[in-house]
């Protein structure tokens, strides 16, 4: 199983498609450092979208390809492509810069209006994804047969697609089970997070066998956002699974690439690594004091501290646990300062 980044793309609903590409560049190149190998970008209907109908986005789509092709070493990224939005010439163009992978768009009941841009999407090379929008409105056996059809195409990945976040686990069970009594093309999951299924929902894909699950750093999408990055990396990691991602530095890089560019709340680093570490919040005043004192990560000390003691707060253990850590001396952009002051500071 891998993660698809969409922070780029579905993200793009929740700036009014306005990534600069300095947010481009900025993103592209954490994702990479985390791990992530699969980033897609561009405007949120995909390749030739920008326009007053649909959201003018702030650059054209050459100009983000080329800022991401000039970024990325290993990571690949990708647009996506609806059909009738974007035509048959834009996978050209996204093909002569640099453009790894396409995502066709459309909605479940028109498998055959993908076709053809599958079919020249592969002869281009790129590795090609169908997504099948508002995927509840067929049925389990017609996604199936979908599903076979998109394969018959050229199609490398079908993608099962909650637009409206309103689908339930034992739901998507049955569209999984559906196809995979006919193929055994590869899967992948998009989900929103309207019914605040999109972690759980992800996550249980990624135990029934789905091979690509979308993610956006602080879960930033349309309507009610997407699956978030942080969450269901970290609870794949608690539930065993080693995705090779440095969870406080996915924490740190998810709030400080946006915490500037959308004006919607953002999840704080430290009430998300509570969770993963199983830390009492209300211990956060120690860690606030020893940190200041030993000059630490207070990520990293929170799991450190954790992986010895989850029951009770011990200082004079905390601060000999911080002794081993590295000093670190980041002006850290989310502030841990304001945080703790702000929730913490003495009455």
């Amino acid at each position: 199983m891998k993660i698809l980044d969409t922070t780029i793309r579905d993200g793009s609903y929740a700036v009014d498609f306005k990534f600069s590409c300095d947010d481009v560049e900025e993103i592209t190149e954490r994702l990479e450092k985390l791990g992530i190998e699969y980033i897609e970008i561009g405007h949120g209907m995909g390749l030739n979208a920008s326009s007053p109908q649909n959201g003018v986005s702030m650059h054209s789509d050459i100009e983000y390809m080329n800022v991401a092709r000039r970024t990325l070493k290993n990571s690949k990224f990708g647009f996506f492509c609806i059909p009738g939005i974007a035509r048959i010439e834009d996978l050209h163009i996204a093909s002569e810069n640099g453009v790894s992978f396409i995502r066709v768009g459309v909605n479940a009941d028109q498998a055959e209006k993908a076709r053809e841009y599958i079919v020249e999407a592969k002869r281009l090379g790129f590795t090609v994804m169908t997504n099948f929008m508002k995927s509840y409105i067929v049925t389990p056996q017609e996604f199936a047969d979908n599903a076979v059809l998109a394969e018959e195409y050229g199609a490398d990945y079908v993608y099962l697609v909650d637009s409206a976040g309103s689908m339930l686990p034992h739901e998507i069970g049955e569209y999984y089970d559906a196809v995979r009594c006919k193929t055994n093309v590869k899967m992948g999951f998009h989900g929103h997070n309207n019914l605040g299924l999109a972690v759980s929902n992800s996550i249980y894909c990624v135990e029934k066998g789905f091979d690509l699950i979308d993610c956006s750093l602080q879960g930033l999408g349309r309507s009610l956002g997407n699956a978030s990055t942080e969450m269901v990396v970290m609870a794949l990691e608690k539930m065993g699974y080693k995705l090779g991602i440095d969870i406080p530095r996915l924490l740190e890089y998810g709030y400080v690439s946006l915490r500037d560019i959308t004006t919607r709340s953002l999840q704080h680093p430290l009430d998300l690594i509570c969770g993963y570490a199983e830390f009492h919040s209300g211990y956060l005043k120690d860690i606030y004091k020893c940190c200041n004192e030993k000059k630490v990560d207070p990520l990293r000390l929170i799991i450190a501290y954790s992986a010895i003691d989850k029951e009770n707060m011990d200082y004079e253990k905390l601060c000999e646990i911080a002794e081993t850590l590295p000093e670190d001396f980041e002006n850290h952009p989310y502030k841990f300062r304001d945080y703790f002051s702000a929730n913490f500071s003495d009455r």
